[in-house]
Parts: structure tokens; sequence; C-alpha cells
């Protein structure tokens, strides 16, 4: 674990006082999920990255203009707990809007993997078997739907993985496996979600 790095509990009890809305919270949640396996995956700090896909959001419910809002309050309130400079430079590189570039792996990876957890989540939802045997194929027929969760943007799905050097189709099977790992946490098992 990376230094005078905060606990989940604390980071999961920050987004709570900050996010009331439940989907919110299971994109986080999905997020943290397929951050923490992308660490496995590159032999990283599983916990910072995990905490920064958690955490990526923080500020969304709350300050959702793009101008002036998210993801400065969360940047601000990151820093002012003593999150580390990695972890909020990587939650400032997600929005493009922002200007910041995509240095680090873990940085290209939360970019590659947030827009993605949200899409196979949606089309968890909308399956009677959710993540059980859903491929990369199903998701891309989805993904070829515009209006099927309509929010998402097809193409910084792609440039996500293609900025992580992967090919789509791996990483959309990642993060397919990264979320059935968690499913009762994202409300797609008969486990209670987790908190």
């Amino acid at each position: 674990m990376a230094a005078g790095l905060p606990t989940r509990e604390d980071a999961l009890a920050l987004l709570y006082e900050w996010v009331g809305a439940e989907p919110l919270r299971r994109h986080c949640l999905a997020v943290e999920a397929s951050m923490r396996d992308q660490a496995r995956r590159r032999r990283a700090d599983e916990d910072l990255w995990g905490l920064t896909g958690l955490l990526h959001d923080l500020d969304y419910e709350r300050h959702p203009d793009l101008e002036t809002g998210h993801p400065r309050y969360a940047m601000a309130e990151l820093e002012r707990l003593g999150y580390p400079p990695e972890l909020v430079r990587a939650v400032a590189s997600h929005a493009d809007y922002m200007g910041v570039s995509r240095d680090s792996e873990m940085e290209r990876s939360l970019a590659a993997v947030d827009e993605l957890s949200g899409f196979v989540l949606a089309c968890a939802y909308v399956r009677p078997e959710g993540l059980a045997g859903m491929t990369s194929k199903s998701v891309r027929k989805k993904l070829k739907q515009p209006s099927f969760a309509a929010a998402v943007d097809r193409e910084d799905v792609a440039r996500g993985a293609r900025e992580l050097g992967v090919e789509l189709d791996e990483l959309i099977e990642q993060v397919i496996a990264a979320l059935a790992a968690d499913a009762g946490a994202l409300g797609l098992a008969d486990s209670p979600p987790q908190g």
C-alpha cells in the first residue's frame, strides 16, 4: 500500500458522504473493481488504483457543471484530506476537458475503464442473467446501438483501449471479469450489495 494512503473504509465513507444517488455509487464501485483488476494485471499498487477509481467522480452529483465543477471540487477535497498527488492528478486527467495529459499507466487505465465500466454495468442491468455469460461480442453489439446508454461516448471507449495499448475486446473481457468478481456490491447478484 502507498505510504499515507487512506483506508478503503475512509474513502467509501467519503464517497457516501458526497454521493447519495445509488447509480453513481454503483458506477464508482464498478470503476474501483476495474481499476483494482488493472493494477493486478500491471503489478501496480492495487489499493492506490482502487481508491482512484472509487473517488474519481466524487463531486459529480454536487458539482456536475464541467466548466466550473467536476472534478475540481473532488480534487480540492482529496488534496485537503491528504490523498496522494498521483491520485488527484489521475482524477483530473480522466476529464478530457481539464487538459491534463495521461502520463501514467494509472491515468490511462482510469480513462480506459471509466466509461466502459459504466457501459458494461448498463448491459448487465438489462440482461436477466446479469454479467453471467456476458461476452465482448454482446457488449460490442450494444455499443453499436446509439440509443443504448446514449450518454456513453463510444469514441472515448475506443480511445481508452488504444491509449492503454489493449485491444478493445480484451479490455471489455477484463472489465466484465472484474465486475463479475464484485457482482454483489454492484447489485448484480443474489447476495445483498456490499458497502
